[in-house]
């Protein structure tokens, strides 16, 4: 059963708080900032109102991940901390000598409570909203960008896995005690799955009785992982890792395993919309629907700043009829063709032919292609053969034996002259400069939100850790902002 409402904390030793937990304490600050009664009416339809004991409160177990988010810790973690973090149980609204949650009521909460609820766009929407109210907006612009986050289990099998995490605790011990390499149960040395948990239970279990040494920090977090993945991931390991991941590229040599997740951003950093996807989804297709969604929480569009991969014809179209300005500079395949500079050939526009390196004239030429159909139109222009067999510039240009020689020419449409011309212009440079923003933003939710790598498997467990991280550093800009 939900209260109907917050319970006011009533402890001798709330004074406390005034005297250990400063005013420019960022977590007082958030509470002070955001009015989080908006999570009973989200979830209030996740529990019984009237029948039942009563359910911890909502808005504490949503701080518990706001703060897992924040200071990147496990379950187990975050709620160690918050025994005796006095600023932790400030921003909990718990009373000072208030016991805690135990850590599998967050899995609980996580599973049953946020199911079906889409909290991603929520919580944007509400940063957003706030900042608006706070009048730190100025800009009409958002920037677009993707940032990928590797999948838990990667590719890697269920051993593989095991193996990696047990090697990172014996590590951490033998930095403490290096007697403790002796005393260490034998490795699994088989290729048995279960052989491989049953050696992590008795390292877990020599760690915990044994060596002394639990209960130091540098042992606990790498201990706590293991006997996680041990106790609650094997089941999932065993379904041959994330469903849902699926392998992207950065770049033509370089590859990942997980997740996008394109984002749009104003030039005072404030992200507006997100949307998350597979590893292998196109940049580009996401800009209409990054606008429409930053357009629904609030926001002005004027012009969108993004990279090539944003300047695809159908996005140039989309803009100009919502009397957007796209900053994206065309693919240089297009302004520049696919050619090395000394294999061009040279325009003659008196006699409307395309000229050879050796001087020789096309003889004619045919147009390719439906117009405004699928792909450009192409102009090929043919050349003498027969020429071409004798020429002294032949290799590398013309193949012994073809039977005709041609060079295609793609017709540039009408949207892309008119945005060549326009990346041209100095306004388009100028507003091209704030592009880093956003790679600032991306590398901030990466090395400082833990969102580098998915804290579980499947795209929904995907968009929970995105919106609460999106949620936290949101908050963090609009304070740095307000101050």
């Amino acid at each position: 059963m939900i209260r109907q409402q917050q319970t006011l904390v009533l402890s001798p030793y709330a004074a406390l708080y005034d005297i250990v937990v400063p005013k420019d304490n960022m977590l007082r600050k958030i509470n002070e900032l955001v009015d989080f009664t908006f999570i009973y009416e989200e979830l209030e339809a996740k529990y019984c109102l009237d029948n039942g004991r009563n359910a911890i409160d909502p808005i504490r177990m949503f701080k518990y991940l706001l703060l897992k988010a924040i200071f990147e810790l496990s379950d187990v973690d975050i709620v160690e901390r918050s025994k005796y973090d006095m600023s932790f149980k400030y921003f909990l609204g718990m009373a000072p000598e208030e016991p805690v949650i135990d850590p599998s009521s967050l899995t609980k909460f996580r599973k049953l409570r946020l199911k079906d609820i889409d909290l991603l766009n929520m919580l944007i929407g509400k940063t957003v909203a706030l900042a608006i109210e706070q009048n730190i907006l100025k800009s009409s612009s958002i920037i677009v960008d993707a940032t990928h986050t590797k999948a838990r289990y990667n590719q890697k099998s269920p051993q593989e896995i095991l193996q990696d995490r047990a090697r990172k605790l014996r590590k951490a011990v033998y930095t403490m005690d290096e007697s403790a390499k002796s005393k260490m149960p034998a490795k699994n040395t088989t290729d048995v799955l279960e052989d491989e948990i049953e050696y992590c239970q008795k390292l877990v279990a020599f760690i915990e009785t044994e060596s002394g040494i639990a209960q130091v920090p540098k042992i606990v977090e790498p201990l706590n992982l293991l006997k996680e993945t041990v106790a609650d991931d094997v089941e999932q390991l065993r379904l041959a890792a994330d469903p849902d991941a699926r392998v992207g590229h950065k770049s033509a040599d370089s590859s990942f395993f997980g997740y996008k997740t394109h984002l749009a951003m104003t030039e005072e950093r404030i992200i507006t919309a997100a949307v998350i996807t597979t590893g292998e989804k196109n940049d580009g297709k996401q800009l209409q629907m990054l606008i429409e969604k930053s357009k629904a929480t609030g926001i002005q569009v004027k012009a969108v700043i993004g990279d090539t991969a944003y300047s695809e014809k159908d996005n140039i179209s989309y803009t100009k009829k919502n009397e957007i300005e796209l900053v994206a500079r065309l693919n240089p395949l297009i302004t520049q063709g696919g050619r090395k500079k000394e294999d061009e050939f040279l325009f003659n526009k008196d006699a409307g032919m395309y000229v050879c390196p050796a001087g020789h004239l096309a003889i004619r030429k045919a147009r390719q292609g439906k117009k405004d159909v699928g792909t450009n139109q192409t102009d090929t222009y043919y050349f003498d053969v027969e020429r071409c067999k004798c020429c002294p510039l032949k290799e590398g240009c013309y193949k012994e034996g073809a039977k005709s020689k041609s060079y295609s020419v793609s017709i540039k449409s009408n949207e892309h002259l008119e945005q060549i011309a326009f990346q041209e212009t100095d306004y388009f440079k100028e507003k091209s400069k704030e592009r880093y923003k956003i790679e600032a933003k991306n590398s901030e939710l990466k090395h400082r939100h833990g969102y580098d790598v998915a804290i579980s498997s499947g795209l929904l467990g995907m968009e929970l850790q995105g919106a609460v991280a999106i949620f936290a550093v949101n908050l963090k800009r609009i304070l740095k902002l307000t101050d």
